[in-house]
């Protein structure tokens, strides 16, 4: 059954199309490599699909929900990780995170967990902004699973992380639907049996191995 229908996701920027009459369907527990140069339109793509932009216009649903709508509703159901780390500095790792929980309503064990799953269990006292870019962003994937969220929209989650960042993503992403945009082609073949090539805004097609994306 799908999970995220998106249909004719169109987006302006003043006269700027930035997206232009996307479609999107991923089943449930399904992974999916949207790729493209810079300014094809990925990042917009993920925003409306995370629900953090709505669309100039074009329809979403995300698990029998409608995605402009019900947002409040579907935030639950949604880890997103964006370009921006968004960490709040003066905290430890830990407490960025147990922050998140009680938002959530999860327990501050999940913060653990979540540490030990992108292998940041060890530099859970120190501070945000004395942890590395690559750790910082571990936090930020680490705090969008929290909640257990069905779908994961990861942009370019894999920046400075690192040589084991397919182990990490590997694991966060395991049975979730997995929408994750990447420059590193041999990343994406590795962790999405699928992908939506963007240029200029528009799909220029999908395809099942990465290889044929040129």
């Amino acid at each position: 059954m799908s999970f995220v229908v998106a249909n004719a996701l169109t987006h302006r920027f003043g006269h700027e199309v930035a997206l232009d009459s996307v479609d999107l369907v991923l089943d449930s527990g399904e992974h999916m490599a949207v790729l493209g140069e810079n300014g094809a339109g990925k990042t917009t793509l993920l925003r409306i699909i995370a629900t953090a932009l709505r669309p100039t216009s074009g329809k979403l649903e995300i698990g029998g929900l409608d995605g402009f709508h019900e947002r409040r509703r579907l935030r639950g159901y949604i880890g997103f990780v964006a370009h921006a780390v968004g960490l709040y500095p003066a905290l430890s790792a830990v407490e960025n995170l147990e922050f998140f929980c009680d938002l959530y309503d999860v327990s501050h064990v999940r913060a653990d967990e979540a540490l030990e799953t992108v292998g940041l269990a060890a530099e859970g006292q120190k501070a945000a902004s004395d942890l590395s870019r690559g750790m910082q962003q571990r936090l930020a994937i680490a705090r969008a699973i929290l909640h257990n969220p069905r779908l994961l929209v990861l942009d370019e989650p894999d920046a400075s992380l690192g040589a084991d960042a397919a182990d990490v993503l590997g694991r966060v992403m395991h049975g979730r639907t997995v929408v994750l945009s990447t420059h590193d082609h041999a990343l994406a073949s590795r962790l999405c049996p699928r992908t939506l090539v963007l240029r200029h805004g528009r799909s220029v097609g999908t395809a099942t191995h990465l290889r044929v994306v040129r």
